[in-house]
């Protein structure tokens, strides 16, 4: 069956029995995508660099009747992440999807950026660039395979923002798109396609330093739609890209974001 038979079945948004890593699912948003992708009858490898909070999000999967499985992961280390990956495989059998989630972003404190610690900039960039380009390393040999896969990157809406006071955090997101695109063209013709959301400001129960409440209000004020988006706005668009209904989308960056930029 050919890309465009496919993208026309009846079940072309269909990810059932599909494989899918989340990094950086233990919690926060990256939990909400792991639980929803297993509501949507996918099997969810559930990333984290916190094995307790990895067990207790792959555990809640479980009890609610769906297929999880927790694995510890350092998306910063390359063993870690190839570990990561062989786990996916020995307990699934393959790797569908690929959902780049893990980040350093909540922890962060606003100051500019000549006051940022270079440790604090290099760490960031690492994990959120470096550590995004091995876990899509560490999953292609699977993909390429099956001849079919889904990278999904999470960059940001603070991109075309500019959002003053975390350069290393805009920066990255920025260069995840960049890496987006070059991904793309290197992996279309093994029937991979590689696409980045941004979302916008997405309300969760991770405690995010720079939030406050002016700041969600000058954010609602920018936005089309008038309440501050959740984990679940997300995921409507996510489970497209994991589909083969997106099959001839890729190389392209989404702002899932409230209308609150327009690209």
């Amino acid at each position: 069956m050919d890309g465009s038979t496919e993208a026309r079945s009846a079940f072309a948004t269909d990810v059932r029995d599909r494989v899918v890593i989340v990094t950086g699912a233990g919690q926060g948003i990256g939990r909400v995508y792991a639980r929803e992708f297993a509501n949507s009858g996918a099997r969810v490898i559930v990333a984290d660099i916190d094995a307790a909070n990895a067990e207790a999000a792959a555990s809640g999967i479980v009890s609610d009747g769906g297929q999880a499985h927790a694995v510890r992961a350092d998306v910063g280390d390359a063993g870690s992440v190839e570990a990561m990956a062989a786990a996916a495989q020995d307990t699934f059998g393959r790797i569908d999807v690929l959902i780049n989630n893990a980040a350093i972003f909540s922890q962060l404190d606003r100051r500019g950026f000549e006051d940022i610690p270079l440790e604090e900039w290099n760490q960031v960039l690492h994990v959120n660039v470096t550590g995004s380009m091995m876990c899509a390393r560490a999953v292609l040999p699977a993909m390429r395979a099956a001849g079919w896969g889904r990278i999904i990157n999470i960059s940001s809406s603070t991109v075309p923002l500019g959002l003053p006071g975390f350069m290393h955090y805009v920066t990255s997101k920025a260069a995840v798109i960049g890496m987006t695109r070059a991904m793309a063209r290197e992996l279309g013709a093994d029937g991979i396609t590689v696409n980045a959301i941004m979302p916008g400001l997405i309300e969760t129960e991770v405690e995010n330093r720079g939030r406050t409440d002016a700041v969600r209000e000058r954010v609602l004020g920018m936005q089309c739609v008038d309440f501050l988006g959740r984990p679940n706005d997300l995921v409507g668009m996510l489970l497209f890209l994991a589909s083969p209904a997106s099959g001839y989308m890729t190389g392209q960056s989404v702002a899932v974001d409230g209308g609150c930029v327009h690209l």
